[in-house]
């Protein structure tokens, strides 16, 4: 990807609401700790059961059998066991680790509009960065893909902190490189990383995407289906509140990297057909995530990223 690692194109002072360099995500870590993407997650979770989501998590390796305590979860007593013996037995079993985890981050120039807080690009890349901390702090490995109109830059899963350093420095490199000012000759097709991920998906692992979705088709869903069949896939739907709450006494400029046109928001028949298209992207993805299971977490622009998180993902400090 072009443009230097860790600032942005332009000579303008560095603002993080519109790029982020290494050193503010890294700056990340400390809060990721807070993070769970375990399938065991409080009732306010959008990884709740009650949400219909399939999270199955890792495996389970069996360690001993012991005597029943107090406190002991009776789902884990081995009742064969308890009936030869006479006495309560439980079976203990331990995580496995090293799972691979993939996150595909979108950098196109679609994400990098902002109208309140941050740019979707901003807040899709600090998304991607503390999942990125957790996901080490987990013991799994990590890597991904991240794309912008121009280029895919894969790292393959390892679980080493040299991985970990490659993610979050390609990460930044594509935030900063994006600039207002560099026309786009052809944008990238959403389905151009999805169709990397189904090559370098590994059975049993996790899978998550932080994108707006923009151009997703009936191809995008095949894609995202096959992924899931076999890993567990979470997609973090990143929004700008003026996608669903366009003014009406403002003109936008509407650009799609090639040809660009004027929408005047007063006019009602023009300021509903972008609500109805941008309402339409949403609810397809919706749509395609209740059908089979697969979460959709929804990130604003307009606020902090980590508070959302937090609210959607469990919080659960201390566990992992």
């Amino acid at each position: 990807m072009s443009g230097p690692a860790d600032t942005p194109n332009s000579g303008e002072p560095f603002d993080p609401r519109i790029h982020v360099d290494a050193a503010h995500l890294r700056s990340l870590k400390g809060l990721a700790r807070a993070i769970s993407f375990r399938p065991s997650q409080p009732a306010r979770s959008i990884l709740n059961g009650q949400h219909a989501s399939k999270i199955k998590g890792r495996g389970l390796n069996f360690e001993e059998l012991r005597h029943y305590s107090v406190g002991d979860d009776i789902r884990t007593i081995d009742w064969k066991v308890t009936a030869r013996a006479g006495e309560p037995y439980v079976r203990v079993y331990t995580e496995e680790r090293d799972r691979p985890v993939m996150l595909l981050v979108d950098q196109r120039m679609s994400m990098f509009f902002g109208s309140e807080m941050n740019m979707k690009s901003v807040t899709a890349a600090e998304a991607a960065a503390i999942s990125a901390f957790r996901i080490k702090a987990m013991g799994d490995r990590i890597g991904g893909i991240v794309f912008n109109d121009t280029d895919m830059v894969e790292v393959r899963p390892k679980a080493s902190q040299r991985a970990l350093n490659q993610f979050i420095s390609v990460l930044a490199k594509a935030n900063c490189a994006l600039d207002a000012n560099t026309p786009v000759t052809q944008p990238m097709s959403i389905n151009t990383p999805l169709r990397a991920a189904t090559r370098i998906a590994k059975t049993g692992g996790l899978i998550m995407m932080m994108s707006d979705f923009d151009g997703m088709d009936d191809e995008t869903e095949k894609l995202l289906r096959t992924l899931s069949r076999n890993n567990d896939l979470i997609l973090f739907s990143v929004r700008d509140p003026m996608s669903h709450e366009l003014p009406k006494d403002l003109d936008l400029i509407l650009s799609d990297g090639i040809l660009q046109a004027q929408v005047q928001m007063g006019d009602s028949v023009q300021r509903q057909r972008l609500l109805d298209f941008s309402t339409g992207r949403l609810e397809r993805l919706l749509s395609f995530a209740n059908k089979y299971g697969v979460p959709v977490v929804p990130l604003s622009s307009a606020r902090e990223t980590l508070p959302q998180m937090l609210s959607l993902l469990g919080g659960l400090r201390g566990t992992i």
